[in-house]
């Protein structure tokens, strides 16, 4: 099967801002997921849609592929693995094509006159693995980088790009299950201390007894910190 090219554009659902448009938001779903099944989750969660007055939020899809830990499944992922495992190489070559196809969405929002430093790049899971290889590989200059339940390969590319980087990184925002058994609290934490050592700024929250899921405390602590990341004309 063909891989994907940086031609590709992305299926997307956005929620668009109840005001005047002034910053961007990307939120990555996990794999398997889309960016409506993702938008939909959220509202669950929160008993609300997730809306800014002046932020829009972009959810994207990933274009299916064969995915090796489905045994060679086609699903909605951002990239392949060779399993679910931090003790693994990253399959850099799917990983660096959607770096590329998302860099396409981050250039429409600039392009229609957002800058770049008021563009916030996250996700769920594989969503929130695949935002830091975006940002603190492609885009050191966007406003900030959320992953929640994520985690990175212990010899990472992010990891390579960073010891090379010496300009100013985006912050990062990380939340995490104390109860995830698919993706290890642990492998969270390594990651968090991993970026700081690094010279990234960020904080890691831990979440007790939350499983792989999104929860309603982890994503009201995840919007302040949105709006103190973006404020608003008015709070600026």
């Amino acid at each position: 099967m063909a891989a994907v090219s940086g031609s590709v554009r992305l299926q997307r659902c956005v929620s668009s801002p109840a005001g005047r448009h002034s910053a961007s938001l990307i939120f990555l779903h996990g794999s398997g997921d889309s960016g409506q099944g993702l938008r939909t989750w959220i509202k669950q969660v929160l008993n609300q849609e997730l809306t800014f007055q002046h932020i829009k939020i972009i959810y994207p899809t990933a274009p299916p592929r064969p995915y090796t830990p489905m045994k060679g499944g086609i699903s909605n992922v951002w990239f392949d693995r060779l399993k679910i495992s931090n003790d693994c190489p990253e399959h850099l070559e799917s990983i660096n094509v959607m770096c590329q196809v998302l860099t396409d969405l981050i250039d429409d929002e600039v392009k229609s006159g957002i800058k770049k430093n008021r563009i916030l790049v996250g996700g769920f899971s594989m969503g929130g693995c695949m935002a830091m290889h975006l940002a603190y590989r492609n885009h050191q200059d966007v406003a900030g980088v959320f992953a929640l339940s994520s985690f990175l390969n212990k010899t990472s590319a992010v990891y390579q790009a960073l010891q090379e980087s010496d300009g100013v990184l985006p912050e990062l925002f990380q939340c995490h299950g104390t109860a995830d058994e698919l993706v290890l609290h642990s492998w969270g934490e390594e990651t968090n201390s991993m970026l700081k050592s690094l010279g990234v700024s960020t904080k890691f929250h831990s979440f007790p007894g939350v499983y792989h899921e999104l929860s309603k405390a982890e994503l009201e602590k995840l919007k302040s910190w949105i709006l103190a990341k973006l404020p608003g004309e008015m709070d600026s």
